[in-house]
């Protein structure tokens, strides 16, 4: 579905993915889950475009639901893969990540394992990717990271925040690796200007989003 000009979702794929506009480029934010990466295809030809239009491939942050359908996709699109420093190993097989606190996550994560991929574009806080801005969210991964589109004032915050049945909430504590830092992150993203949010999981906030996530805020305090 549209979002606004420019901007899109994927529907029908667990976690969120995005597709942004940028000139006659695009740029995908997030996989979702293995396997999913037809639906992917469907909707950027459904726009009118090729999938070799999709030159960047953005990754918040490591987790399956995000990273899943990333070798894939840039296997058909000829795209470069870009994430945050800190999460690079983890999407390029190099290390292996984290486990989760929930145990029958932890028991899950060593059964369905995500296909490593190469790595092109290593990202740090205030770098651009085409007409984004990278923000370094940390918490619920040590890499994790939003996205501001200033122009079109949308910020993609990953799993740092979620707008979910009608209520914002930060990352699921038992996937987030340091809840004090992932409180942190979602203070950061509140002093941004925005209108809408677009997460990893859930619905759009809109509008007035970035006052919303401050207010949020406040009563994390």
């Amino acid at each position: 579905m549209k979002i606004v000009e420019g901007i899109h979702q994927v529907d029908g794929i667990n976690g969120n993915v995005y597709l942004v506009e940028d000139g006659d480029k695009l740029i995908l934010i997030d996989t979702g889950l293995p396997r999913n990466y037809k639906k992917m295809i469907k909707y950027i030809e459904a726009l009118g475009r090729k999938p070799t239009d999709v030159s960047m491939i953005v990754l918040t942050h490591f987790h399956i639901d995000h990273v899943g359908s990333a070798k894939k996709m840039k296997e058909l699109t000829n795209a470069k893969v870009a994430v945050h420093e800190f999460d690079a190993d983890y999407v390029a097989g190099k290390k292996a990540p984290p486990k989760p606190k929930n145990l029958m996550f932890k028991a899950l994560s060593s059964i369905v394992k995500t296909e490593p991929v190469e790595v092109d574009l290593v990202l740090k806080d205030n770098d651009k990717v085409g007409r984004l801005i990278v923000i370094h969210t940390p918490g619920h991964s040590e890499g994790s990271i939003s996205l501001l589109d200033v122009e079109r004032k949308v910020m993609f915050a990953g799993d740092a925040v979620r707008f979910m049945d009608d209520k914002i909430t930060g990352p699921p504590e038992q996937f987030t690796l340091d809840m004090d830092k992932a409180r942190n992150s979602i203070r950061k993203i509140s002093t941004f200007d925005f209108d809408i949010l677009l997460s990893g999981h859930g619905q759009p906030l809109m509008p007035n989003a970035s006052q919303k996530v401050k207010d949020f805020y406040a009563t994390l305090k």
